[in-house]
């Protein structure tokens, strides 16, 4: 186990470079849980996740001669951009490999940093694969994301940045992937204020931490399936994070896609907060009623990189969803006024019409009808009932579209 004092060395070492994030007060939580919440946004760290922390403290490790050779990793972009920055800053080159089908917009980052960023494989065990490979042939020095004592002491430092805002604080959620987060705030709570209980969170296509834990040693790896928290996910956690998980986890669960998609547009929209899947998956946690909280808590949003498109689309999945979208097909008739007469109705009642889409030859229109798709947006459920009534009311035959 690292020590305390490893730990604050690390947080002295990188002040100026790592930044003190803040905590901010989850009020509506706080009222649905009836305990005090907090959350400690990692997302607004430099290159958008905490993972800066464990790259800049493992860069500093390193004999300057050995630095200069060069590092690499692999990354699905969260701790690539964290250590394409560490190696900037120190001047070394650095070569990232990431999987094919990765986050655009982690990728781009981690270029902007200086990185040489190279794709090879489906996945992150692949990409590590890779990266481990160059580190054998190239004489670059490989930095894992997690399976490395001076990467846990890095993550450790923020666990030091919870206790000292919030003294108070009784449990504190971290998200779960290879646990290099959870062993670093785990090593640092626990040593000074043992009574925190910690609360690790995966997603359910990647819960390998989660199963481990309940069985009390590291299980075989099942396969990780497609989860909106790509950040977290990771086949297994290493031998080493998994002892930090055994020793020190008060409890580990898991939530769904469609949990974390919600918890993400919440922070959007309540807290103005961008949050990418793994980064939200602790508040998902909490809104779906999967941790037993018991006091003051600290959420750690671990991240916020997150594709334009990939949120674009979620906002508008979770639109419907949430009833705040109104998504139908109809069908006017085919001659001058025809649509105008469909989009006063709706405009009647306060629908806000956001997009419109002429379908002539659909099949199941009539010869002299055209087809007609709407995204409307709504109020709520309510609204959604009351234009249907109107439609309906004046003949025209309305279908939900998902």
């Amino acid at each position: 186990m690292v020590s305390l004092e490893r730990i604050e060395e690390a947080r002295a070492a990188a002040q100026g470079i790592v930044q003190h994030t803040p905590l901010f007060p989850a009020r509506m939580l706080s009222e649905i849980a009836s305990v005090p919440i907090w959350l400690k946004v990692e997302s607004f760290q430099r290159t958008g996740s905490f993972k800066i922390r464990g790259a800049y403290e493992c860069l500093r490790r390193l004999p300057p001669e050995v630095r200069a050779r060069g590092v690499v990793t692999g990354s699905a972009g969260n701790h690539a951009q964290g250590l394409a920055l560490a190696a900037q800053i120190f001047g070394v080159p650095a070569t990232i490999i990431m999987p094919v089908f990765g986050s655009i917009a982690k990728m781009q980052a981690a270029k902007a940093y200086g990185a040489q960023v190279i794709l090879q494989g489906e996945g992150f065990a692949e990409a590590v694969e890779a990266a481990q490979q160059f580190a054998r042939e190239s004489g670059a020095t490989y930095v894992p994301a997690y399976d490395h004592d001076d990467i846990i002491c890095g993550q450790g430092t923020c666990g030091l940045e919870i206790l000292e805002d919030l003294p108070e604080v009784e449990q504190i959620v971290v998200p779960v992937g290879g646990g290099g987060l959870f062993a670093g705030i785990a090593a640092a709570v626990k040593a000074k204020k043992p009574t925190v209980s910690l609360i690790g969170v995966q997603s359910e296509g990647a819960d390998t931490a989660v199963r481990s834990w309940r069985e009390g040693k590291l299980v075989e790896p099942a396969t990780v399936r497609y989860t909106l928290a790509d950040g977290i996910a990771v086949k297994s956690p290493s031998q080493r994070t998994f002892e930090y998980i055994r020793r020190y986890a008060d409890e580990m669960v898991t939530v769904d896609d469609r949990s974390i998609a919600r918890a993400m547009l919440w922070l959007l929209e309540r807290k103005k907060i961008v949050a990418e899947g793994a980064g939200a998956a602790g508040v998902a946690a909490v809104q779906s009623g999967r941790v037993r909280l018991r006091g003051t808590t600290a959420i750690v949003v671990s991240g916020g990189n997150i594709d334009a498109k990939t949120l674009s689309d979620l906002i508008e999945r979770e639109m419907l969803l949430a009833h705040r979208y109104f998504h139908f097909f109809t069908a006017v008739p085919d001659r001058p006024g025809g649509l105008a007469a469909l989009l006063k109705l709706v405009a009647q009642v306060q629908g806000n019409i956001m997009s419109v889409n002429h379908n002539r030859i659909h099949p199941s229109i009539p010869h002299g009808w055209t087809g007609v798709e709407l995204l409307v947006e709504v109020r709520d459920a309510e609204h959604i009932a009351q234009i249907e009534r109107l439609l309906r009311e004046n003949q025209y035959e309305v279908r939900v579209l998902e």
